[in-house]
């Protein structure tokens, strides 16, 4: 199942008594907001949730899975990686199956 920015909207909307218009565009504004921030090279932190960051991945070389005897040049480049949160990271580990579950690393705060 995918949870959609729509579905937030609704849910929020019944929970808060506010108008799915009012909800819609404080969940666009913090979405913005946080893309703007990483449009700047900026951290996003958001406590209990996780952690928004620009990476700059380095040039290396790929292969085309079409033609694996060529190389293909990737240059550097930056990405946005995510870190989730102790809290989730906890709550998404209780999904793996028990025989595979990895330990959780500690989290320093």
């Amino acid at each position: 199942m995918t949870l959609t920015k729509r579905d937030l909207v609704v849910r929020i909307s019944q929970e808060s008594n506010l108008t799915q218009e009012k909800v819609h565009e404080i969940v666009q504004k913090t979405l913005d907001y946080i893309a703007e921030s990483l449009s700047r090279g900026d951290k996003v932190e958001l406590r209990n949730f996780g952690v928004f960051e620009v990476k700059v991945r380095k040039a290396r070389v790929g292969r085309n899975p079409n033609a694996p005897e060529t190389d293909v040049p990737i240059p550097e480049r930056a990405v946005v990686k995510f870190k989730a949160g102790k809290e989730m990271r906890l709550d998404v580990v209780k999904l793996s199956p028990a025989k595979t579950a990895a330990p959780v690393p500690p989290v320093k705060n």
